[in-house]
């Protein structure tokens, strides 16, 4: 009955996604210059029948999202899900390079029954309506992690706060990014830490007084010396948002950059300089002398040291006849006799005929002096006569 059932369910399953191979399009606006930010819900990849689910659990899906015809997506876009069981998030904001019509597959995998179903996002992106924003600042927030800000009500709370700095203002989120994709460390996993997001705002009216004390040189000064900046008016983001006050950075686009000059290209000939006069002929050099001078003067040093060393080695040796010049006659006299007495003791030494001592002969007695006979099993012999 359980085989069955498992059968009946892989059965459903396999029908589900052969029924669901047409993959569902949804077209979407994405603006120059402002932060998309698109929600892959579980409902909308789910088909769950009533059938096989009675109770709403929990499935887990992973989610992957490339431009048509590439492997990955457009320069612009990022994909982020924390685990299979929160939503995932496509974000970033297009350039003006990026206008037109692009084409986001996105593939969902469902981790429990391995099924997929496939959505195509036509993204149609075009110029925003309203003023420029030539006024961007750029805020690191350590409290959150960037999928905490990604959807719409932390992203408005952000924006609202912040407008008690920057008044009188229409602020709109510019840009999102995570810190880890700035060149930011991975938290340690203690309750607490979050990784970071850096959230770009613009403006069209310019910054407050506020903003530009922050980024003062004093402040700077400040942060360099590990105190925080200053800030001359109440800090609206906290507590929600805890601010790295070190870390803001504003951008004024008001004033146009003047366009670099395109390099006019040349003849190829440099002009005439007179800081910079090349010769024209190579004059011709003898090189013989150089080669003797490099060789013959190594050779000369060479051999006047080894005549030197010759000379005190072999020249300069006192002999035994200076030597005894130097020494006194009764030293002399003294170290001839006790070499002379030395040697006649050892002529004595060597003539006279002494028997050998017992000691170096084979067997004897050590009372009586006498050999015993060389069949006479010597454990048997006592080693003190008067014992028998």
């Amino acid at each position: 009955m359980a085989a069955a059932l498992i059968w009946i369910s892989l059965l459903v399953g396999l029908l589900e996604g052969l029924g669901g191979t047409e993959a569902q399009q949804t077209t979407l606006h994405p603006l120059v210059g402002r932060v998309f930010v698109h929600t892959l819900d579980h409902e909308s990849f789910l088909q769950r029948p009533e059938h096989v689910f009675s109770v709403s659990a929990p499935i887990p899906i992973t989610y992957h999202a490339h431009l048509q015809g590439h492997p990955d997506l457009p320069r612009w876009l990022r994909y982020t899900q924390r685990s299979p069981y929160q939503p995932g998030f496509l974000y970033g904001t297009a350039t003006p390079e990026d206008r037109g019509h692009q084409i986001i597959e996105v593939t969902a995998y469902n981790r429990d029954s391995f099924n997929t179903t496939q959505q195509m996002l036509v993204l149609l992106i075009g110029d925003p309506e309203g003023p420029l924003l030539p006024y961007q600042a750029e805020f690191l927030v350590r409290s959150h992690d960037v999928e905490e800000v990604l959807p719409s009500t932390p992203a408005s709370r952000f924006l609202t706060a912040l407008g008690g700095l920057w008044e009188p203002a229409e602020l709109q989120l510019v840009n999102i990014t995570s810190a880890l994709d700035r060149g930011g460390r991975v938290p340690l996993p203690i309750e607490g830490r979050k990784e970071g997001v850096y959230i770009k705002v613009g403006s069209a009216s310019p910054f407050s007084t506020c903003l530009k004390m922050v980024v003062s040189p004093d402040s700077h000064a400040r942060c360099a010396q590990g105190q925080p900046p200053l800030l001359s008016c109440y800090d609206t983001l906290a507590p929600h948002f805890r601010v790295d006050w070190c870390n803001v950075s504003l951008v004024d686009k008001s004033v146009p950059e003047p366009a670099d000059e395109a390099p006019a290209p040349g003849d190829g000939i440099l002009e005439h300089d007179l800081f910079f006069c090349p010769p024209t002929e190579a004059t011709a050099r003898d090189f013989l002398t150089d080669a003797l001078v490099t060789l013959l003067v190594p050779l000369l040093v060479a051999l006047l040291l080894t005549l030197l060393l010759a000379y005190v080695m072999c020249c300069r040796r006192e002999g035994r006849l200076k030597r005894d010049l130097a020494t006194s006659d009764i030293q002399m006299v003294h170290h001839r006799t006790i070499r002379g007495n030395t040697e006649e003791l050892r002529q004595m030494a060597s003539s006279r005929e002494v028997p050998r001592p017992l000691s170096t002969l084979p067997m004897f007695n050590v009372h009586t002096g006498e050999r015993l006979p060389p069949q006479v099993d010597s454990a048997q012999v006592p080693l003190i006569l008067d014992q028998h």
